[in-house]
C-alpha cells in the first residue's frame, strides 16, 4: 500500500477544502445562516461529490471514485464541520450501485437501527419499518434492506421531517412504522456485497472523525494563539502545549488507519476490507471524543458555552463513533473475523 496521494487526490483535497472553508460555518450562529447552508450545498451539488461512488458509465460498474477519494472530502467536510449532507447519500449510492439500479433521481440516504450500529433489514418485505434516516438534510427517502432467498434486496422508506439532535450539523430524521418498496431495477446482494458496503461505510465515517477532530484541534491551537492569562499567551504554557500535542498524536494516527481502511475497501477481499475497517472505527471512536474534549478543555470557561464551536465538533464525534457501531461493536467484528477466519455479512 501506497499512502500518498497521488496530484489529482491532492487537488482534490484542496478542492474540498477550499470550498468548506469558503461556505462551512465560522460560529455556532452561523448554523442558522440559511443563504450560507444554501451556498454550501449548491457548491456541493455542482462539484458533483456526493455521486463519488455512482457507477462510472465506463467502467463496468465500478465506481466513479475510489474510496479513498471518496475518503478525503468526508474528512474535509468533517473538519468544517460542513453541514451539508454527504455521508448518508454517499453510502445511498454505493448501496445502488452494488445492488445495479440506477442513480436516485432525488436525495436519499441510508436507514440505520435505532442505536445506529447497522443497517436496518428486514426479514419479510411486509413488514413495517423502523429507524435512523442519518444525514437526511434534504432527504427523500432512505435505503434498507429485507432478506431474501438469495441474499438481500434493496429497498425505500419515505423520509419526510428532519431534527438537529446531538450532532447539530447533520439532522437525522426518525422513521417508525413505515412500509418499504423494492427499488426498481436493483438485483440481489450478496453476503459479500454487503460486507464491500460495510467496510465502506466504515471507512467514511472514521475518515468523519479524523476530520471532526482536524477542526477541533485547530480551532484549539488558534485560541491558544490569541487568548492571554498571566500577561503570556496561554500557547506558550508547557501544559497546553502537552494536550494539544497528544491530541495531534491521537489526529495522525487515526489518520493512518483511515487511510488504510479506505484503501482496504477497494483492494482486499469484503472479509479482510471489513476488519479493516472495524480496526479503524474502533481507533477513531475512541480517540475522537478524546481529542474533542482536550479541545474544550484548551478553551478553558469559554469551551462550556454555547457560543464557542467546539462543542459542535464534540456533537459531530459522539454522533460518527456511534454509525455503524462504536468501538465495542467494531472490536467483536474484529475478533469474529479472526475466530472464524473471516466472513460474516456486516450487519452486527
Amino acid at each position: 500500500m501506497d499512502v500518498r496521494l497521488s496530484a489529482e487526490q491532492r487537488a482534490l483535497r484542496e478542492a474540498a477544502a477550499r470550498l468548506v472553508d469558503d461556505h462551512a460555518p465560522g460560529s455556532v450562529a452561523d448554523l442558522d445562516d440559511e443563504a450560507r447552508a444554501a451556498g454550501l450545498e449548491a457548491a456541493l451539488t455542482g462539484a458533483g461529490w456526493r455521486e463519488l461512488r455512482a457507477p462510472d458509465p465506463d467502467g463496468d460498474g465500478r465506481p466513479l471514485a475510489s474510496a479513498v477519494e471518496a475518503a478525503i472530502v468526508a474528512e474535509e467536510f468533517g473538519r468544517g464541520p460542513a453541514d451539508a449532507p454527504f455521508l448518508g447519500p454517499t453510502l445511498a449510492a454505493e448501496l445502488r450501485r452494488r445492488a445495479g439500479a440506477e442513480p436516485a433521481a432525488a436525495l436519499e440516504t441510508v436507514l440505520l437501527r435505532p442505536d445506529l450500529s447497522g443497517l436496518v433489514v428486514l426479514d419479510d418485505e411486509h413488514a413495517r419499518c423502523s429507524g435512523i434516516a442519518i444525514d437526511a438534510r434534504g432527504a427523500t427517502a432512505a435505503l434498507a434492506l429485507v432478506r431474501t432467498g438469495q441474499g438481500h434486496d434493496l429497498v425505500r422508506v419515505p423520509v419526510t421531517g428532519t431534527s438537529p439532535g446531538r450532532d447539530l450539523t447533520r439532522p437525522a430524521a426518525a422513521v417508525g412504522d413505515a412500509r418499504a418498496e423494492r427499488v426498481p431495477a436493483a438485483g440481489p446482494l450478496t453476503a459479500a456485497d454487503v460486507e464491500a458496503w460495510s467496510a465502506l461505510a466504515l471507512a467514511l465515517t472514521c475518515a468523519d472523525l479524523v476530520g471532526t477532530m482536524r477542526g477541533a484541534v485547530g480551532l484549539a491551537r488558534a485560541y491558544a494563539g490569541v487568548r492571554r492569562q498571566y500577561e503570556a499567551l496561554i500557547g506558550t504554557f508547557q501544559s497546553v502545549q502537552h494536550l494539544l500535542a497528544d491530541a495531534f498524536v491521537s489526529v495522525e494516527g487515526s489518520s493512518s488507519v483511515t487511510r488504510h481502511a479506505a484503501w482496504a475497501a477497494d483492494a482486499l477481499p469484503p472479509s479482510e476490507a471489513l476488519a479493516a475497517a472495524a480496526i479503524a472505527k474502533a481507533y477513531c471512536a475512541r480517540a475522537a471524543r478524546e481529542v474533542c474534549e482536550t479541545a474544550i478543555q484548551v478553551h478553558g470557561g469559554i469551551g462550556m458555552t454555547w457560543e464557542c464551536l467546539a462543542h459542535v465538533h464534540l456533537r459531530r464525534a459522539l454522533v460518527s463513533a456511534q454509525l455503524l457501531g462504536d468501538v465495542g461493536v467494531n472490536l467483536a467484528r474484529v475478533a469474529a473475523h479472526h475466530e472464524i477466519g473471516g466472513g460474516h455479512d456486516g450487519l452486527r
